[in-house]
């Protein structure tokens, strides 16, 4: 009896410790998943609002158009000084005729000194020409100008014998390689070498756009892929995306990198790019199965005649005469219209909110002047496959968040696909966390090939591989090593930061609106208002579509009885963007909220790259900034202005004094 007790006692205490166990089990696994999900939650929100800033940035864009817009309709030439002076803001580099443009390049008188130590190249390229700029780009070493200079020249021969759609075919043992986005991510690319492989006569690559802007090696980044594009032909395929474009490339930085890199060529330098970027194809098909665009396709997009179009079609070069005052107001018209067509095209939108306006509605050919209709149409037709969007909603509509191209839904793709009686879309365009994305039934695949593109840890880059079954294989990386060093926890606390960081910025450069707004909801001047109506507030001056309410913990610190003082609030954004730069607050506002725009005008304005404005520049130049702002400015005044804001008497504007000189204009209002 005494033994049988004892081990009924020993079941029951092994029972209840087993039964403790799977409790704390249950309860660590709910614990655990509690914080997967805000961990997630989290990173949703960070990446809303990188992407809610990126896409404002774009429609900054938009800004520029209102701009030139208002000159065009207002401000008429009063000597032929001044038209040369428009003439020479606008004529865009394509319209370059082909013995002035092989003039322009010369690369052949420039010599190469004894004491450079770069790599060398020779026409025709070779793979050890290939192999030698990526191990002389890993060592930090430059190509010299008239290598440069010589390799654009041969690209630009060979892109115009290229179709706008690359046909590309596959064979039982081959493979082609799909790249998305790069962006000036030198490591991204040699990461993709190391473990796909070279360029080869085995080994295909398609790159889909996007190879240069916002990071620090895009030059870099084309200078090898035109080498091995030149090397193989047949293995090599580029796509035009939307920021292979010199107007996008002054804003992103693109263009003050080439400068920065080649002081005494880079205008050279910048001047072909420009020309070859206007020759890259629009698209590839894989097996007339599979087509590669950058960003996407519309209810109109035609790919016979994509086909056809003259891609790299000429701008006017030339103002008429100041005679007929209506010809040349049409001209102007014309050629800004074209030079910023990219960043603002499809913006027209209708005030009405009663309803809301269909893509095609919305760009119908049927309304443009008779001599444009044609350019228009094909303008729509590249707009269309290099700004546009997918959406998970059916239909076609404009896309307001970029500015440009439209939203597509998986009907449109279903259309498009049957059509052409193609199995699927690769495109790029758009960040992905873990680099790749398939929507609209699998039938549209986004690659994206940059990986840290907001930050550190913030998404993986990847690329595609398609064999003869064109079933897709995917490979993820990280290509930066403290990323791989990094909890999830860590990553996403860092991204977070980050996030905030730049959404921060985001609300002081619109201090002005967001007191104007909060007051309205202060009827008694408190200085108080509710944590709603703030979260209202900040959405209304800002237009990000973020859920402010989920994000005001992180934005706003204190409160007393769920009632936030506002001008307190204001004046700590203020105090954390003075300490990192020392400048008044209300003059620092203003630069937030225009220096992007304000840096985009300069290098227009600054036709040579030079990174300086002259006198006369700027003295034609704020003429029109000054009809702009109904601001009256005599000429003498404006030659005080300039006068004043040269301040080390070089008799040239720079960027900071540029800045400057807009300080005191508005101040002046």
């Amino acid at each position: 009896m005494g033994s049988g007790s004892s081990v009924n006692a020993n079941y029951k205490y092994s029972l209840q410790k087993s039964e403790n166990a799977f409790k704390a089990a249950v309860l660590i696994q709910q614990w655990y998943r509690r914080y997967v999900a805000r961990l997630e939650m989290r990173r949703r929100c960070t990446w809303r609002i990188f992407q809610s800033i990126e896409y404002a940035c774009e429609q900054d864009q938009i800004k520029l158009h209102n701009f030139f817009s208002y000159l065009m309709d207002h401000f008429t030439p009063s000597s032929s000084k001044e038209r040369d002076f428009i003439s020479r803001m606008f004529i865009s580099g394509e319209s370059f005729k082909e013995a002035e443009l092989e003039k322009h390049c010369d690369y052949e008188s420039m010599e190469v000194p004894d004491s450079y130590t770069g790599p060398h190249l020779s026409f025709p390229l070779l793979p050890d020409h290939a192999t030698a700029l990526l191990e002389a780009f890993k060592q930090k070493q430059q190509l010299h100008a008239r290598y440069v200079l010589n390799l654009l020249h041969e690209t630009r021969k060979h892109l115009k014998q290229l179709p706008n759609i690359s046909h590309v075919s596959t064979c039982y043992s081959e493979e082609v390689t799909i790249c998305g986005d790069l962006h000036g991510q030198l490591d991204d690319l040699f990461l993709i070498f190391y473990k796909n492989g070279l360029p080869s006569p085995s080994k295909s690559y398609v790159f889909n756009g996007d190879f240069v802007d916002r990071g620090k090696q895009s030059l870099e980044i084309l200078i090898i892929l035109f080498t091995f594009l030149l090397i193989y032909p047949k293995e090599v395929h580029l796509n035009r995306g939307n920021h292979e474009d010199h107007m996008v490339n002054l804003r992103y930085g693109f263009a003050k990198e080439v400068m920065q890199k080649y002081k005494v060529h880079g205008k050279k330098i910048l001047k072909m790019i420009q020309n070859v970027f206007c020759w890259l194809p629009l698209a590839t098909l894989i097996d007339q199965k599979v087509l590669i665009i950058h960003g996407g396709i519309s209810d109109t997009t035609d790919l016979d005649m994509l086909e056809k179009i003259k891609r790299n079609k000429p701008r006017p070069a030339q103002a008429p005469s100041m005679a007929n005052k209506l010809e040349f107001s049409r001209w102007v018209r014309q050629t800004v219209q074209e030079q910023i067509e990219w960043c603002r095209k499809l913006v027209d939108i209708s005030e009405s909110e009663d309803e809301e306006p269909t893509y095609s509605s919305m760009v119908s050919l049927t309304d443009l002047d008779g001599p444009c209709w044609s350019r228009q149409e094909e303008w729509k037709q590249i707009l269309d496959i290099l700004w546009s969007d997918p959406m998970p909603q059916e239909g076609c509509r404009v896309n307001t968040v970029r500015g440009g191209g439209c939203y597509f839904g998986p009907d449109v793709t279903g259309k498009i696909l049957e059509k052409y009686n193609l199995q699927f879309l690769i495109r790029s365009h758009e960040c992905k966390q873990e680099g790749y994305e398939f929507c609209h039934n699998r039938k549209v695949l986004t690659i994206f090939s940059a990986s840290n593109y907001y930050e550190i840890g913030s998404n993986r880059g990847a690329y595609v591989k398609l064999g003869p079954d064109l079933v897709p294989h995917f490979v993820q990386y990280q290509a930066n090593k403290t990323a791989h060093t990094l909890t999830m926890t860590q990553r996403i606390s860092r991204v977070e930061e980050s996030a905030f960081r730049a959404l921060r910025e985001k609300l002081f450069a619109h201090t002005s609106a967001l007191i104007s707004t909060f007051k309205a909801y202060d009827k008694d001047n408190t200085g108080k208002i509710t944590l709603s109506n703030w979260a209202t507030a900040v959405e209304s001056v800002l237009h990000l579509g973020l859920p402010w309410r989920m994000l005001r913990p992180q934005l706003v610190r204190s409160t007393t009885d769920g009632m936030l003082e506002y001008k307190s609030w204001l004046d700590d954004l203020a105090m954390e963007q003075r300490s990192q730069e020392h400048i008044q607050s209300s003059l620092l506002e203003v630069i937030y909220r225009n220096r992007s725009n304000l840096e985009t005008i300069f290098r227009i304005i600054d036709r040579d790259h030079s990174g300086l404005i002259s006198f006369e520049e700027f003295h034609q130049t704020w003429k029109l900034f000054s009809s702009h702002m109904n601001i009256e400015l005599t000429d003498d005044g404006i030659n005080d202005l300039v006068r004043s804001i040269d301040f080390n008497k070089d008799g040239n504007i720079d960027f900071n004094e540029f800045l400057e000189a807009f300080r005191l204009v508005k101040q002046s209002q």
